[in-house]
């Protein structure tokens, strides 16, 4: 190995009070009850619409696509000891390039004079979605963009990275731009709250007889760890510098979470501390017997890709269809730091596992930002759980408003 540098059914809290822990004892088992078997109680449900001045309207980093593919002349190749690292396999006639900013991993293909391009880039979250994303690579071979998801699973192969369960995309046609052949060989991979992008672009030719090496090189991946949750900093780019294409300067300009700027918790007794993966700001273990969940902690800027995206993600996880904007509306709130955050309770399969499972998130917007609570894992140590993870959420204390 090369060392690099449906569906069962969502679970509708019912939440009268704005704060679960003033709850009376009757509401507290209706909502236990809730996560064992179906909701109760559910007309009164008290739904909160999120207030729009707590999100910002600019859409979250989303241009795996855009990133250049070298570092502008007269400055310095980035820092990105902190990101994830990786094993892989090189394939035979890949060269490792210098890495821009995000990319954990680069090479380039060359043969009679044709080039290609590969990179690996983590974003934390949906970052902008699936659908966008893909959009975006279809525009830069003159394709039209795809109206939805469904669409988009149309034209989706089924790949393997590091071992779980991806989609891959093999786009083709003309670079409006240069009017040459392009092809882009492409996979998505949604894993511990990341969103990973494996892309090959370059001359059609090249990109299609170097597309069993990528998948091969996919298969052989070993998705490593973060030294610690890190935001892209874009601060790196001269000020002459035009803007890339697609990024949010706002989001991307966000500082990396530290023992200073992260929020203070009152972190239950019987939870550990866990290894952060990217972009976590936190994570806990929790072990009782020989069945454990985790609890992840993750914030994004403005609406972090947007609450039905996210949502429907954990759903994913647990192999569950998507809910309509309908459906997401009717999800239950509480209160925390002020503001009211959306909660969501789900049961089913992990993905990654194949076992049965269950999901607790909550979604608080907050100052322009986004955080994401979510406890997963053992059905019963979720359902114990629950009353102590409501609970740290609500503790929480973060920099900005101290």
């Amino acid at each position: 190995m090369k060392v690099s540098s449906p569906p069962p059914k969502t679970i509708i809290f019912t939440t009268k009070m704005k704060s679960f822990a003033s709850s009376s004892a009757g509401q507290f088992a209706c909502v236990l009850a809730a996560l064992a078997l179906t909701g109760c109680g559910r007309n009164d449900v008290k739904v909160y619409k999120i207030d729009a001045n707590d999100t910002t309207t600019t859409p979250p980093p989303a241009a795996a696509a855009a990133m250049p593919t070298t570092m502008p002349d007269g400055l310095a190749v980035p820092d990105n000891s902190s990101l994830p690292k990786l094993k892989y396999t090189l394939p035979d006639g890949w060269k490792e390039k210098n890495l821009t900013q995000m990319r954990v991993a680069s090479f380039g293909i060359s043969e009679n004079g044709k080039t290609a391009d590969v990179s690996v880039i983590p974003l934390g979250g949906m970052a902008g979605g699936d659908l966008a994303n893909v959009n975006r690579w279809r525009k830069d071979v003159g394709q039209s963009a795809l109206a939805s998801d469904d669409d988009l699973d149309k034209i989706s192969e089924p790949g393997t990275v590091a071992g779980q369960p991806a989609k891959l995309f093999d786009l083709s046609g003309t670079n409006p731009g240069t009017g040459d052949d392009e092809g882009i060989v492409a996979a998505i991979l949604h894993a511990d709250d990341t969103a990973w992008f494996f892309k090959m672009t370059g001359d059609a030719d090249l990109v299609k007889k170097n597309k069993p090496a990528f998948v091969a090189f996919l298969k052989s991946v070993e998705l490593g760890q973060s030294a610690a949750p890190v935001a892209v900093d874009m601060s790196q780019l001269p000020p002459s510098h035009p803007p890339i294409s697609g990024m949010d300067a706002a989001a991307s300009a966000a500082p990396a979470a530290d023992a200073t700027s992260k929020p203070t918790w009152t972190i239950p007794a019987d939870w550990k501390e866990g290894q952060l993966a990217q972009f976590l700001v936190a994570k806990f273990v929790i072990q009782i017997g020989g069945a454990s969940a985790a609890v992840n902690v993750s914030q994004l800027a403005g609406d972090g890709g947007g609450l039905a995206a996210n949502v429907n993600r954990w759903r994913k996880q647990l192999g569950q269809e998507p809910i309509t904007d309908e459906g997401i509306a009717k999800l239950p709130t509480i209160d925390a730091s002020g503001v009211q955050a959306t909660m969501v309770q789900i049961n089913g399969t992990d993905a990654r596992s194949g076992q049965p499972a269950s999901l607790v998130g909550v979604v608080l917007p907050l100052n322009g930002q986004t955080w994401f609570y979510k406890l997963m894992g053992d059905k019963d140590v979720v359902l114990q759980q629950v009353p102590a993870f409501i609970q740290f959420v609500q503790s929480a204390k973060y920099p900005a408003a101290q």
